[in-house]
């Protein structure tokens, strides 16, 4: 039987979680859950200077607007030293890692030596164990680390998910670092904090991971990882290696480079689905299907499809893909988040009916909730008209007729029949058409010449608020 798939995601907490790290946890998640899988949450906070609650805080929001539920987690890495010791005082025993007393003074020394003579800079062994070869003494006052003995011959290859096959030889990599040195005050001999290439390999393998999603900059740590792996006679993941996500500029998009946090664009007024889809479609692909659900995605999801070529951020096409869902969505769902927008602005809307109502008639014309709340403002705090729009629109040609329909409206029903046959009478006694009329109508009212039918709208103000809003034509 093949093993159950797992996936993970393991973001370090030193940031946001960046739109890269988003697109990999949803290709993650999306094939564990098509193969009946597990998805697991990992949080690499080992960098203790730059790791931070609120970082880890910022994750775990980010994970839940998008709906990307994880099986197993969060689990923290430094909660775990014990189990990274422990395996590497192993690995010391066996022969496949050793102590490393070099100081930082004679590592540069060494690399200055080997530029010198034209060589590529390396880590040159000297502490390294080897048949017949006498090593000195430990020297007092040196906290070792820990190094990895690679092997010096051969090639790591390994068919990765998305780039196919790659091969890499090992004489263009050499003994890497797999424990810190332990604080300069712990007892002699102490291990310190494990490095990314050796701590998620033990992760990995103790959480029994059978696939690993992460973005191409790590391809160069692989063979390290590979190498590992067979060290400690673990089983193997399948590795796919997904291309960067460039900027709208060509560049790299990245934390330190433009990029900004997936809270960042809730708040910007984008609903969760509309990003997964559009992330989604940063590097795979289903035939020429541009819009489909989470659910479809997860039926379509498997391994395949996936893109060798860098792909672009495109704000235009992120805002098209959510206005489609903005107008697929539930007048009340979208009401209670224009809520939160307004509530954001100090502005209060406590009447969700209305705004759901408004909701409806106005989200055809806007590409994020932000957009939706703009339009909907009106509704509950005072408009104040553009000059221009002003004399545009509100000239000595329809002021009466403005003072005729303002009496009109104080008697009518107040729905959109009754506001709609106000506006005709109007029309008909003053010799006017609707285009003459309505836009100052709306601006008065609603601050702007545009906007969906004018009975419709008005019909969603009290009548109080449209006839104070007309008395100083």
């Amino acid at each position: 039987m093949k093993p159950t798939v797992r996936t993970r995601i393991a973001p370090s907490p030193t940031g946001f979680l960046h739109l890269g790290t988003a697109r990999t946890a949803l290709y993650s998640w999306a094939y564990a859950r098509h193969h009946g899988g597990q998805f697991v949450l990992r949080i690499e906070d080992t960098d203790v200077a730059r790791s931070t609650q609120d970082s880890v805080q910022q994750i775990l929001d980010s994970m839940d607007w998008l709906g990307l539920q994880y099986d197993e987690g969060p689990v923290y890495q430094m909660q775990r030293l014990d189990r990274y010791h422990a395996v590497a005082e192993a690995m010391i025993a066996a022969g496949t890692a050793y102590r490393c007393y070099c100081t930082p003074e004679e590592l540069d020394a060494m690399r200055e030596a080997q530029r010198a003579r034209g060589e590529k800079t390396h880590y040159d062994r000297r502490w390294r164990p080897m048949p017949g070869k006498r090593l000195p003494p430990p020297p007092e006052g040196v906290q070792p680390v820990v190094r990895f003995c690679n092997p010096e011959d051969g090639i790591v290859n390994w068919d990765d998910l998305v780039k196919g096959a790659i091969s890499i030889s090992n004489h263009e990599i050499d003994d890497l670092i797999i424990l810190r040195p332990a604080a300069a005050d712990a007892p002699a001999g102490s291990l310190g904090v494990p490095t990314y290439n050796f701590a998620v390999v033990v992760d990995d393998w103790d959480m029994g991971i059978t696939h690993v999603f992460r973005g191409d900059e790590h391809i160069n740590n692989t063979p390290w990882q590979i190498n590992i792996f067979r060290a400690l006679g673990a089983p193997l993941p399948q590795f796919g290696h997904c291309p960067i996500i460039l900027g709208d500029d060509g560049q790299k998009l990245s934390k330190r480079r433009g990029a900004v946090s997936v809270t960042a664009y809730e708040e910007a007024g984008y609903l969760p689905e509309a990003m997964l889809n559009y992330l989604a479609r940063l590097g795979w692909s289903h035939g020429d299907d541009e819009l489909f659900t989470r659910e479809q995605m997860v039926q379509w999801f498997d391994g395949s499809h996936l893109a060798r070529s860098p792909a672009q951020w495109d704000p235009a096409k992120l805002a098209w893909v959510n206005a489609h869902y903005i107008k697929q969505a539930d007048d009340a769902r979208l009401a209670r988040l224009v809520q939160a927008q307004l509530a954001s602005r100090g502005v209060l809307a406590d009447d969700l009916v209305q705004l759901a109502q408004a909701t409806a008639l106005f989200k055809d014309r806007c590409s994020t909730v932000v957009e939706l709340a703009d339009w909907l403002a009106m509704f509950f705090v005072p408009v104040a008209p553009a000059e221009a729009d002003l004399q545009a629109h509100v000239t000595d040609l329809v002021r009466p007729a403005l003072h005729s329909l303002r009496d009109a409206l104080a008697g009518a029903p107040w729905d959109k029949a009754g506001i709609a046959a106000a506006i005709k009478q109007t029309l008909a006694a003053h010799g006017l058409k609707m285009p003459q009329l309505a836009p100052a109508l709306r601006v008065l009212v609603c601050g702007r010449a545009q906007t969906p039918s004018v009975d419709a709208v008005l019909s969603l103000f009290s009548r109080d608020a449209v006839l104070q809003r007309l008395q100083h034509v």
